[in-house]
């Protein structure tokens, strides 16, 4: 059973930066790629990035491209989410979850484990 835990969530200026960290339980955290996604109230849960297993190759949706980094530390079990230059339209819950695919996918499909998310609130 792999379980995931985000933290880092918070209420932030706009402008301002957070960074959200996802610790994975179990033995195999560097075989898998791993993403992040949000969903704000009333819309549906939408990509933010990806990561590669080994860190190597990375993805972003155009709404976040040269504001956020994923990036992971197999080591720590742990893949991470910085976000810089935020806006109010980034409030939403975010979510970590487990790739499925070899590829860097950004579909919720293509995911099988999620975390239970921590919220982001951007305020203007």
């Amino acid at each position: 059973q792999v379980q995931l835990v985000e933290s880092g969530g918070g209420l932030v200026q706009a402008g301002g930066s957070l960074r959200l960290s996802c610790a994975a339980s179990g033995r195999t955290f560097s075989n898998y790629g791993m993403g992040w996604f949000r969903q704000a109230p009333g819309k549906e849960r939408e990509f933010v990035a990806s990561i590669s297993w080994s860190g190597g190759s990375t993805y972003y949706a155009d709404s976040v491209k040269g504001r956020f980094t994923i990036s992971r530390d197999n080591a720590k079990n742990t893949v991470y989410l910085q976000m810089n230059s935020l806006r109010p339209e980034d409030t939403a819950v975010y979510y970590c979850a487990r790739s499925i695919t070899l590829s860097l996918a950004g579909t919720v499909g293509a995911y099988d484990y999620w975390g239970q998310g921590t919220q982001v609130t951007v305020s203007s």
